[in-house]
């Protein structure tokens, strides 16, 4: 009886599929899908950037805490319009137009500020499953109408905090040593006329 594709051998770190070593500096191929409980597809785990976890972890903790803040400034009845969710997420997609200005033009090698800032920090502010839940509320409500309007005043509303984010940000923050190199093209990068273009 044919093996499974999830019983099949799976070629090892550093191996081909033939079970040969792989060429010296060949990266190794990882499924960001696979399944720890599976000893061999553990291998995904090789190599972990643990200051990047670091600065995640602690950045989402500062996060939350400043949401909680902004849950307890303006609180409201479950019925009610649900203004700390609202000003978490618009207020998060400002600083987030901030952040990447700030990367894109000062600081394009910066390791960390990223996942500190952009990951752990806005990303325990703001939060879409709150957001998500009040639209889906309001739905079973019985209220298409303030639903459909919540949910698009929402998305407009962050589409251009970040839109004012990168325009405040941008006239005061000088381009770093390094703005013009590829990993700034990466983020960003520059027109054939070489004038700083930021993409949120």
């Amino acid at each position: 009886m044919p093996e499974s594709p999830e019983c099949s051998e799976v070629p090892g770190p550093g191996e081909t599929g033939a079970g040969s070593a792989a060429p010296a500096g060949a990266p190794d191929l990882v499924d960001p899908d696979d399944d720890l409980h599976v000893a061999r597809r553990r291998r995904g785990l090789r190599g972990v950037p643990w200051a990047v976890l670091a600065a995640v972890s602690a950045g989402g903790a500062v996060g939350g805490a400043a949401r909680r803040t902004v849950e307890l400034l303006l609180p409201h009845e479950p019925s009610g319009f649900p203004w700390s969710t609202a000003v978490a997420n618009v207020s998060g997609c400002l600083f987030t137009g901030v952040l990447m200005t700030v990367l894109v033009r000062a600081r394009p090698d910066s390791r960390l500020l990223r996942p500190f800032v952009g990951v752990g920090i806005l990303g325990g502010y703001t939060t879409f499953s709150a957001y998500a839940g009040d639209v889906q509320a309001r739905l079973a409500g019985g209220e298409p109408a303030a639903s459909l309007g919540y949910a698009g005043a929402t998305l407009l509303c962050g589409l251009a905090a970040v839109w004012a984010g990168v325009a405040l940000t941008e006239p005061l923050v000088k381009p770093g040593a390094s703005a013009e190199g590829p990993r700034d093209r990466g983020l960003g990068g520059t027109d054939g006329g070489g004038s700083e273009q930021v993409r949120p």
